[in-house]
């Protein structure tokens, strides 16, 4: 018995040895793996000082100018209401700029109407404001504002075809691009348009052809090695008891320097109203943040107030392979959100653009839940 005994132990001994042994073996690469897993440490989060307004904006126009910060008119509710409380949506036109990261915002001048919810880019150091509405309706104004010796100046582009509001649209090189939309607040369905401007030049807008799917708007626009992306955004249609639905989409297309569509593969959720354009900082990947993402859609209309936020989740679409992944997600200051709703709200804004302020990414305002506005800047750094 004593002998056998020994024998089991041996053999247990080994057995140990040998686990041991392999774990060593493969802790390294395992450690690698899981190390190139984390995806979401791709970037570092804080938060920039607040615009001065007690609610912030959605829907707001933002850009560089001569490396200042500028935030630019955009909606939302003063009373601190909202439309199932009888709150009216107030638009703004208040010229805000905020000079370093580290300074003060500075209300800098007046847009020559209020408006929001329109297309920006930046170009040549100024901020390019595309279309956009008001409580007058929709408009086909471009803008182009720069911010020079601590002023601000102003200067009209040429019209839109038509005014168009709720759109996407990014910068390539010199041309601007915009897609979809709305062409008035009544309508019930999105629009199938597809425009771009030569900024050089500056001449006329050229109406192209649009993307092989269907019309929307709030999509997700990007630029990559010269070609536009189109990701995601809402289709409308009218219900048989008239009201107007949305339509959560997921797919995705790429327009070509040879002015040919192309269909992408399908992103994991719908992206609705994300900040765009899309963050091409990295090799051969564009990178969306948030979103709305459609699944508390159905029950937005009765949780109101208790809605808990939209999808924080940040996901990459790698242009070789055609393929997406998750890709971390949007860290926000906990203290303050425990502060502001203490519900756990996940408390990541969309209907704001996306602005590249030197190395930095910066998500200014935005809507963070149903009616719902932040006077946060939320900002990004990328360690790639």
């Amino acid at each position: 018995m004593g002998l056998l005994h020994l024998a089991t132990k041996y053999i247990l001994m080994k057995f140990l040895f040998r686990i041991i042994l392999l774990h060593m073996i493969l802790s390294p690469a395992a450690a690698t793996a899981q190390k190139n897993n984390k995806t979401k440490e791709d970037f570092t989060w804080k938060q920039l000082t607040s615009i001065p307004d007690d609610f912030g904006f959605a829907g707001a126009f933002a850009g560089v100018s001569n490396g200042a910060l500028l935030v630019i008119g955009g909606a939302n509710f003063p009373d601190g209401g909202a439309p199932w409380t009888g709150s009216k949506k107030v638009w703004s036109d208040k010229i805000y700029v905020l000079d370093k990261p580290t300074g003060r915002w500075q209300l800098a001048g007046k847009l020559p109407q209020p408006l929001g919810y329109g297309v920006s880019v930046t170009w040549q150091n100024k901020l390019v404001c595309v279309g956009g509405s008001n409580a007058q309706g929709h408009s086909a104004s471009v803008l182009a504002i720069s911010y020079v010796d601590k002023k601000i100046k102003i200067e009209e582009l040429p019209k839109l075809p038509s005014p168009l509001a709720n759109s996407s649209g990014a910068l390539n090189g010199d041309e601007v691009y915009v897609a979809g939309g709305l062409l008035t607040p009544e309508s019930v369905t999105a629009a199938n348009v597809f425009w771009s401007l030569d900024l050089k030049q500056c001449a006329k807008w050229k109406e192209l052809e649009t993307w092989p799917g269907p019309a929307r708007m709030l999509a997700v626009a990007g630029v990559q090695n010269g070609s536009f992306f189109l990701f995601s955004g809402t289709g409308l249609h009218q219900s048989a008891g008239g009201q107007v639905e949305r339509e959560y989409l997921t797919d995705a297309y790429k327009f070509t320097a040879a002015k040919k569509w192309e269909k992408l593969a399908a992103l994991p959720h719908a992206v609705v109203a994300a900040p765009t354009p899309a963050y091409a900082g990295k090799k051969d990947h564009l990178f969306i943040f948030g979103g709305d993402d459609g699944v508390m859609a159905p029950k937005a209309a009765e949780l109101k107030a208790n809605h808990p936020g939209f999808s924080d989740q940040i996901l990459s679409y790698n242009s070789v392979n055609n393929t997406w992944a998750l890709a971390g997600k949007m860290a926000t200051d906990k203290k303050i959100d425990a502060a502001e709703h203490p519900n756990n709200s996940i408390w990541a804004p969309v209907t704001t653009t996306f602005v590249l302020w030197g190395n930095m990414l910066v998500f200014p305002n935005g809507e963070v839940r149903p009616a719902v506005r932040t006077p946060r800047i939320t900002a990004a750094e990328p360690k790639f």
